[in-house]
């Protein structure tokens, strides 16, 4: 009992040390991506992603980067681009660079991953549209994509604001607007992320590392001695792996350092990291918007070009002599909270959050700001709420047990 109640609080701590290191990073992503969101018009988006050359992927990998990291918001976003003339391929690179390019996803693998995983996890973004385009040039799936446009009908009239962006930045309703979008942001996201950071916690505490060399084959050994085929079981099991999570890609990064540190292959990891878009709640709603089809043929497109990317990225590493080693990694044996830079970030971030609530609830209380969201499943939602509300009374125990050992 006395060894249960032991790893339960260190359970506890290692949670809200991970949360505590990524709180700024999380804050000022989410800052900017409110920021952007608001500031950069969309207006023209679809008249300039109507084709499926490099100008409108571009564009639309460009909208992509600079929009929510969210999946709801992203899949929603990318209905509306295709319902309003987008290309199917242009489309799919706004999706793909808003769940892997964005910037808030970046600053959070660099705090626990470090900068092979940034790199990765860019270049890969850029990679995963590059395969998905190829692919979608090969099979040109025509048939399906009239039948998706069909099955969206025509887009209704919305209202586009004519202001330029000098007006608007000088505007409190446009910043009050921006202090909404950030509270959103949160909103989005929050039930992934206490689940996904308290389930790192656990599985760094409980689960021993043979679970991990069981589940990924010939893990835990000299990255020398990975075969094509064990790198390729990682990165099949990866996505499967991130499945069974059933969180967003920010909950998921402390779960990918701890995949890692348990001697998971840099490829299995990136796989984890990328597989976002491949999970069911996802498979679910592009069969809502697009029929059951066109869901698993992007289902099988975004898997197939996860495969290619990250077994790319793992061999393009080795070949320069970059591929990290997990063993310099130790996110566990960390004390997390003592007062250095990661403690007056986390002040002066939250100093900022509480600024953009500010302008956002009290300034412009009488301000509306609507964001489409993907249709959600009731069930699953519920779910992760009472997950997240029993993992808060997880994490207090733990950290009572932790302050009275």
């Amino acid at each position: 009992m006395d060894t249960f109640l032991s790893r339960w609080a260190e359970a506890a701590y290692t949670s809200t040390g991970f949360f505590w290191m990524a709180l700024w990073a999380f804050i000022l992503g989410y800052a900017v991506s409110g920021v952007i969101q608001i500031f950069v018009t969309q207006s023209r988006m679809q008249q300039t992603m109507g084709g499926s050359g490099l100008q409108s992927i571009s564009i639309g990998t460009f909208f992509g980067f600079v929009s929510s990291s969210c999946s709801f918001s992203a899949l929603a976003t990318t209905k509306s681009l295709f319902q309003k003339g987008a290309s199917f391929i242009s489309s799919m690179a706004f999706l793909l660079a808003s769940t892997n390019l964005v910037i808030e996803l970046g600053i959070v693998i660099s705090i626990f991953l470090g900068w092979q995983f940034v790199v990765g996890e860019y270049v890969g973004g850029l990679l995963l549209i590059l395969f998905s385009w190829l692919l979608i040039r090969i099979i040109h799936p025509k048939k399906l994509i009239n039948q998706a446009r069909k099955k969206l009908g025509k887009p209704e009239d919305e209202y586009t604001s004519k202001k330029d962006f000098a007006k608007k930045i000088k505007s409190s309703e446009s910043w009050a607007k921006v202090g909404k979008q950030y509270a959103m942001e949160w909103k989005m996201v929050w039930k992934d992320v206490t689940v996904g950071f308290t389930i790192a916690g656990i599985i760094s505490a409980f689960v021993p590392n043979s679970f991990f060399q069981t589940l990924f084959i010939n893990s835990g050994t000299n990255v020398e001695s990975y075969s094509f085929l064990n790198l390729l079981q990682h990165v099949i099991v990866g996505p499967v792996a991130a499945f069974l999570t059933f969180i967003g890609s920010m909950g998921n990064i402390p779960l990918a350092a701890l995949l890692f540190t348990k001697g998971v292959s840099f490829a299995g990891v990136m796989a984890f990291i990328f597989s976002d878009l491949v999970v069911f709640p996802v498979l679910r709603i592009n069969a809502k918007y697009y029929g059951w089809k066109m869901s698993f043929f992007i289902l099988c497109l975004l898997f197939s070009s996860l495969i290619f990317t990250a077994l790319g990225l793992h061999y393009g590493l080795d070949f320069l002599g970059f591929l990290p080693d997990g063993s310099g990694i130790n996110i566990i044996e960390k004390d997390h909270f003592k007062i250095d830079y990661t403690f007056w970030l986390n002040i002066a971030f939250l100093i900022i959050s509480g600024v953009l609530i500010y302008f956002g609830f009290f300034k412009g209380k009488d301000v509306h700001h609507h964001k489409e969201m993907a249709p959600k499943s009731p069930a699953l939602e519920q779910t992760l709420k009472w997950l997240a509300i029993i993992c808060y009374g997880w994490l207090a125990g733990g950290l009572i047990i932790y302050m009275i050992q």
